[in-house]
Order: structure tokens, then sequence, then C-alpha cells
């Protein structure tokens, strides 16, 4: 039992967390949060000095206020190198770096982060899924690694 908790502390440690950067309202609600749009930064955990920004609306009124609302599975992701680049270990080719529930059960919003070895660039793409069908909307962004820091990536 001790061994399965912390297998499960070490995976969810490598997947980002959200820190909020700000938020505009979009729709005025009488009961409950407004409609709004929000701006979450994510750290990539394996990529030390590149944060991604991702905007996407989040549901108000009574529905929003208590959990039961579906978010829409459009969302904007751009990311920059904010420091100097390192990596706390190899990267696989294609691998999720953060995920957030955009509905109470079906609906998830993903952040993947490719390596694009030939360019010496990191790639992010954001889009939903559903359990048996997901959303074409996607947005993507490049960050490109300073020359001479080489992308370490696992055979």
């Amino acid at each position: 039992m001790k061994y399965l908790f912390a297998l499960a502390l070490v995976a969810a440690s490598s997947v980002a967390h959200a820190e909020s950067v700000g938020e505009v309202d979009t729709v005025f609600k009488l009961i409950g949060p407004d409609h709004k749009i929000v701006v979450d930064a994510y750290d990539d955990p394996k990529v030390k000095g590149v944060t991604c920004y991702v905007s996407r609306a989040k549901t108000g009124g009574l529905k929003g206020a208590v959990g039961l609302a579906e978010d829409k599975a459009e969302a904007s992701i751009v990311c920059q190198q904010t420091g100097p680049v390192s990596f706390t270990g190899e990267l696989r080719q294609q691998e999720e770096v953060f995920n957030e529930r955009l509905s109470i059960l079906f609906k998830k919003l993903r952040v993947v982060r490719m390596v694009d070895s030939a360019r010496n660039t990191l790639v992010y793409l954001s889009y939903s899924d559903r359990l048996v069908e997901g959303s074409p909307q996607n947005s993507v962004a490049a960050v490109s690694v300073p020359a001479g820091t080489v992308i370490p990536v696992r055979k």
C-alpha cells in the first residue's frame, strides 16, 4: 500500500500545477459567479525556465458555482522562456505536462509537450478531450531552446 501511494505521489509531481494570473468577466450572472475568461500559468515540471500561459472560458452561474457546468473546449496557449533553460532529466518525445477537468465527469483540458529535436525546440499543444469524443479545436506554442543547450530526449 505504501508503495502505491509513493508511486502516485511521484506521478502527480511530474504534472504542472496552475497558478492564476488573472481573469475578466464576460457575462454578468445574477445568481452565482459571472462567466469569465481565466489566464493560468504553468511552469513545465521537467523544463526549468519555461512557462506556458493558458487562457480559457470558465462557466459561471449556479451550475458553475457548484461545479456542474461544462466549460467550453476552446483554449489558447503561449509559452515563453522565463529564465535559463535546464532539464530535470530526459524528456519523452511527447508527454502530457498538464491536465484540468472542464466538466464534472468526462471533459479535460490537456497540454502536451513535444520535442522537435531537428530545430532544438519544445512544442506545446493545448486541446480538450472527452471520454468518447474530443474537440478538434487546439492551440500550439513553441519555445526555441538556446543554441548549445541540447534537449535530452529519451530514446
